[in-house]
């Protein structure tokens, strides 16, 4: 077999998703295969993974109800037991059902899940937003957050929102984690670096279909490599471009390695990806012998 496209070392797609029977497509099985031999392709260790409800079959995409809600819960679940060894997942919750939301974040925790997963079902910094912060502080979840970078308008069918506005959300939950989804994915993605720069506890991937030449270098640039979460989304070639990008951009191996999966290994709860920190455990030992002697 041909080594994986991006190396050997660890690697983990932060902003996946999976579809399922109740999605409305025939072809979902065969998108959710494609999406497993891609990833084996590139050489991907962990699928952080989220199911949006129905994906708009049986209620709006980014307004699911929480009958559908559930749905895409309980497809991802069965998603990730099945395939423990490369999948994590995302509990998906809709805010404008507070009580809800609160219940399948529980629900879905003690089944494995291990993120949150929010759409554009409400603005980043509506008070609506707030509990579902506070849940996953306790519960040390990262909450990963659809985001359209520079929003200078408002959009049909969702809600939408931009760095600024879930800059304001992560300020008043200081001891929750945000990641910024998809710098590539639409919009003015020179606008989200200094919106965010000074809220440290916002974590933007690099998805999303955009590969534009400097975004990468910016990005870098303004907030670190410790900030920064390799991601696909949807387009799983474009997450190969950045990582060929990374590449020739004069980071270091560190700085690498901590794009690639260290600083998700950093953000989701301990022991989320056993593969990556039992095979590090040892190195990381012998790198601490070394430095002490």
């Amino acid at each position: 077999m041909s080594a994986p496209l991006a190396g050997t070392a660890p690697l983990i797609d932060a902003h996946a998703h999976f579809y399922h029977a109740g999605a409305g497509r025939s072809d979902w099985a065969d998108l959710n295969a494609a999406r497993f031999r891609a990833g084996d392709r590139i050489g991907i260790t962990y699928h952080v993974a989220s199911a949006l409800g129905t994906y708009g079959f049986s209620s709006p995409t980014y307004f699911p109800s929480p009958a559908d809600v559930t749905i895409g819960n309980d497809a991802m679940l069965e998603i990730a037991a099945r395939e423990h060894g490369r999948v994590r997942m995302y509990v998906t919750v809709n805010p404008n059902y507070t009580d809800h939301a609160l219940r399948e974040i529980e629900r879905c925790v003690e089944r494995g899940a291990i993120g949150i997963k929010l759409l554009a079902s409400r603005r980043a910094d509506d008070p609506l937003l707030d509990p579902i912060a506070e849940r996953a502080a306790h519960r040390t979840l990262p909450v990963l957050h659809h985001i359209w970078q520079h929003r200078r308008r408002e959009w049909p069918s969702q809600e939408i929102s931009d760095g600024a506005d879930l800059a304001r959300l992560a300020a008043r939950h200081p001891r929750a984690n945000f990641i910024l989804a998809h710098i590539g994915g639409g919009g003015d993605y020179a606008h989200t670096f200094p919106a965010i720069v000074d809220t440290p506890n916002v974590f933007p991937d690099l998805s999303g279909s955009g590969v534009d030449r400097g975004m990468l270098d910016d990005a870098v640039a303004a907030l670190g490599a410790r900030r920064l979460l390799w991601a696909c989304d949807l387009t799983m070639e474009t997450g190969l471009a950045k990582l060929r990008a990374l590449d020739v951009l004069g980071l270091s191996d560190d700085e690498l390695a901590d794009i690639r999966w260290r600083n998700a290994v950093r953000l989701f709860p301990k022991d989320s990806f056993p593969l990556i920190t039992r095979a590090a455990a040892p190195r990381n030992a012998q790198r601490a012998t070394l430095n002490a002697t």
